[in-house]
């Protein structure tokens, strides 16, 4: 009997749309965006502004070869199709070890997390639950993972558009403040708009484009999405939108509300705007909003990690037997092989909690995310050389701004990687992601993988 090898089209279009603010939109929101404000002050909008029309013309891009051709793995597939097999080995197993790193760090944080309900329990006990729950999630079938993970981003998007809306009550109507509008002042009164120039906002781009980590798991759903030529174009246009809506329109409101100097000296900026409302129970719900947040990017990262496997195993860069369809038409053994991954980082928490191979590996997690955009950027290239003039006039979801704009954004990324270089507390990253590029490289060749690679294109 033939061992069945394709994915379910489970997925509809309310979930891919939600999967993907979902996964961009991260615990990093909610607890994590103090830091880059005190590098950048207000001017972080800037920041977030110039870095989400970049994010906008890189998945334009992703969008122009995942409706042409929707395949699971997808970048991955296209990197190996367009730029040839080291490509995509490299960008798909980079782009798994990338999501299981996040993910090592999110069910730790859920652990965190637990703590303030139940002190007495060890952390990495909520750690292994949170990744077995997940794990089994994503066993059941693609529509589970996306009503589960539908309503986790959705858990998340009200408390950002509840915050954006208490948020402007106070600024304008006073609300929670004995009826005196606090305005928008606090935007510049405080060393100015940009108080430290231009240079705090190269500072906090690294981070900034970070935050965008997640938006192109929309291609990774193409190969289970029903209709994929019209849900993937809709969740391209409107995703990108409403991710620049929710962090813009959250960090304006927290800014305009507080002395952008005082934020993350006394807690949450989420937590203190709803207390200033009068919600007594602010911390508790918050975090029940950045517990769902952890979970719903670990159950997205299982998702995405397994898939990418999957891929590579139909490429012959993985072993065969992640090729594995179960009877419910998702890739059981690649799900678990990341699960299993994702298990060590449970041990290493447990071993070594507070320990700095965290920040190394994180490290990596930036690199990976401009590596995997940067690829997109150039398999999109390659591809659209490739076509005929007929073939052109056929696409139905081109790149905007074709050639310069894809040119400006592969710039940006190169931009962004010297400002990790420049300075002191990203350089890490320049030295721990090309050794894993290169581990990459010696294990593709070193296995002989470039030999079957060329092998199958002489057979093609």
């Amino acid at each position: 009997m033939k061992q069945k090898e394709e994915l379910h089209r489970g997925l509809e279009s309310r979930h891919i749309t939600l999967m993907s603010l979902g996964a961009a939109i991260g615990v990093g929101l909610f607890l994590g965006s103090a830091s880059a404000i005190k590098l950048a002050g207000p001017a972080i909008l800037v920041a977030y502004t110039i870095a989400g029309a970049v994010m906008f013309l890189i998945m334009r891009a992703l969008g122009e070869m995942a409706i042409h051709n929707p395949v699971a793995g997808s970048f991955s597939r296209y990197a190996k199709d367009h730029l040839g097999p080291l490509s995509g080995y490299i960008t798909g197993w980079n782009y798994w070890f990338l999501w299981v790193v996040t993910c090592m760090a999110e069910i730790t944080a859920v652990g965190i997390y637990m703590e303030k309900w139940f002190p007495n329990v060890p952390n990495w006990i909520w750690a292994l639950a949170a990744l077995v729950i997940m794990a089994a999630v994503n066993l059941i079938t693609a529509k589970a993972y996306g009503e589960f993970e539908f309503w986790f981003a959705m858990i998340k998007i009200v408390a950002i558009i509840a915050l954006i809306i208490s948020g402007l009550g106070i600024i304008f109507f006073g609300f929670g403040n004995h009826g005196i509008a606090t305005g928008i002042s606090n935007l510049w009164s405080h060393g100015g708009f940009a108080p430290n120039g231009f240079k705090g906002i190269l500072m906090s781009m690294q981070m900034v484009m970070f935050a965008f980590l997640g938006i192109e798991m929309i291609g990774v759903t193409a190969g289970e999405v029903k209709n994929p030529k019209k849900v993937l174009a809709r969740a391209i246009n409107t995703v990108f939108w409403r991710i620049l809506l929710f962090y813009v329109g959250a960090l304006f409101v927290i800014m305009s509300i507080y002395p952008w100097n005082e934020i993350g000296t006394t807690g949450s900026p989420f937590v203190l705007t709803f207390e200033k409302i009068g919600i007594a129970q602010a911390a508790g719900i918050i975090n029940f909003v950045v517990l769902t947040a952890a979970l719903s990017s670990c159950n997205s990262g299982i998702f995405s990690t397994g898939r990418m496997l999957f891929n590579l195993a139909q490429q012959e860069q993985a072993p065969k037997g992640l090729k594995k369809i179960s009877s419910k038409g998702v890739p059981s053994k690649a799900i678990l092989l990341s699960a299993g991954a994702l298990l060590i980082g449970v041990v290493l928490n447990y071993l070594f909690p507070g320990s700095a191979v965290f920040v190394w590996i994180t490290s990596i997690s930036t690199f990976g995310a401009i590596w995997t955009w940067g690829t997109i950027l150039l398999s999109q290239m390659k591809f659209r050389r490739s076509l005929s003039a007929d073939e052109l006039k056929e696409l139905k979801f081109k790149t905007p701004f074709w050639p310069y704009g894809s040119y400006i954004a592969l710039a940006f990324l190169l931009m962004v990687l010297g400002i990790m270089g420049y300075f002191k507390d990203t350089r890490i990253a320049l030295i721990v992601g090309p050794i894993w590029i290169l581990g990459l490289v010696a294990f593709y060749y070193g296995k002989g993988l470039h030999k079957k690679n060329k092998d199958e294109t002489k057979v093609a």
